[in-house]
């Protein structure tokens, strides 16, 4: 699983994180509105998991692991939670 549960309010995305990581994600921040994300082991996410990280405007714990996420996407939804 890509997508696990680390504490009360921290989800973390691990691995390339496919499509079907967006239900999972998108039923957490149901739960817990103002919820955490740590993806420091994350080396790519499907599209559909980077809109559910913009859309609930996450408060992301540290850089992604992966190159393109780091350089583009990271920057992207700093602004978006700022």
């Amino acid at each position: 699983m890509t997508v696990r549960r680390i504490a009360e309010d921290v989800i973390a995305l691990e691995g390339d994180c496919p499509i079907e990581d967006a239900q999972v994600l998108l039923e957490y921040f149901l739960e817990k509105p103002d919820g955490r994300v740590d993806w420091a082991r994350c080396a790519s996410a499907h599209t559909a998991v980077i809109q559910i990280l913009m859309v609930s405007r996450a408060v992301l714990m540290s850089s992604p692991a992966g190159v393109f996420l780091k350089d583009h996407i990271f920057p992207a939804l700093s602004r978006v939670a700022d």
